[in-house]
């Protein structure tokens, strides 16, 4: 079974204007949708629309947690989230205009006791299962927290997925995670530099791979993306031809894609076709991708 975490869903409010947002003064939408996600739910949905059963662990409160679970209940995921019995789960608010103002909430305060459900859970797991940790941690929780999660699986033979920047991610690369995924922006900040060659590029996803990660995954918006496999090949995909509407979820896109494309052909070039086509995808639509988009791009790669 592969287990996602959202420590912090939310739902997304999109306003859609045709003028420029006017602070202090009333302002008018064209047209509102709402969104429920978070990175790793995004993962979950993109993995059900492949066709990948998966489970969504994480957090939610209030009545717009329940929204968020409904949400991902009827997408088909099973859903076994924490429920907090204080606060609301957030709303973002994404303001879109001539430019784009975005508002995202701080979401509920993740106690102690809920914290450790959560580690009950993860040490449930088994041989063969993955698990997808995406995103941010909420400031309610200790900054350690990804590295004891996957402290309680380290003896389990889990392929264990890492989505984050900085040092959230470079602190579990002693466990030796599966894959990694940052753009080629946070790679660079990751080392205070600026990378501007794939060349350079790849040399420093090798540092990564020095300090303990397996496989990593670099995507680089429209200039593609590069995968430095654990066997030590270099796989380079550009982005098929579309226009992007909407960059929230293609990273999270990307990971779910490469999973599934590496689940179903057990090719680690494959698995970066599809998870450029699930981004790409994700990228060129209003929302998360369907199955039939990502295979009709993948297609073209």
């Amino acid at each position: 079974m592969i287990y996602t975490v959202t420590f912090n869903p939310a739902i997304d409010y999109v306003v859609r204007m045709s003028d420029s947002l006017l602070p202090g003064m009333t302002n008018r939408s064209d047209s509102e949708e709402c969104y429920f996600g978070g990175k790793g739910i995004n993962v979950s949905t993109i993995l059900k629309n492949l066709g990948i059963d998966n489970t969504a662990l994480g957090f939610v409160a209030g009545f717009t947690g329940e929204a968020i679970e409904k949400s991902v209940i009827e997408r088909g995921i099973k859903a076994d989230f924490i429920k907090l019995s204080d606060g609301i789960s957030r709303i973002n608010v994404k303001i879109k205009g001539q430019a784009e103002t975005e508002i995202n909430a701080q979401g509920p305060k993740i106690p102690a006791d809920a914290l450790d459900k959560l580690f009950a859970q993860i040490k449930e797991l088994k041989d063969g299962d993955i698990l997808i940790l995406a995103g941010s941690i909420p400031n309610s929780l200790p900054s350690d927290v990804y590295e004891k999660i996957i402290s309680f699986v380290c003896d389990k033979k889990i392929e264990v997925v890492v989505d984050a920047t900085k040092d959230l991610l470079k602190n579990v690369l002693k466990y030796h995670p599966f894959l990694i995924k940052p753009n080629n922006h946070e790679l660079g900040e990751m080392f205070g530099t600026v990378l501007k060659t794939d060349d350079e590029i790849e040399e420093h996803a090798r540092k990564l791979q020095e300090m303990g990660a397996r496989n990593v995954l670099i995507s680089m918006a429209g200039d593609g993306s590069m995968l430095i496999t654990e066997t030590g090949e270099k796989y380079r995909v550009g982005v098929p031809k579309g226009k992007v509407r909407n960059s929230v979820g293609a990273g999270d896109s990307m990971v779910a894609g490469f999973i599934a494309g590496y689940l179903n052909k057990g090719s680690y070039e494959e698995a970066l076709k599809m998870g450029t086509a699930a981004g790409s995808a994700t990228a060129f639509s209003d929302d998360l991708a369907t199955g039939q988009a990502i295979h009709e791009l993948y297609i073209s790669l």
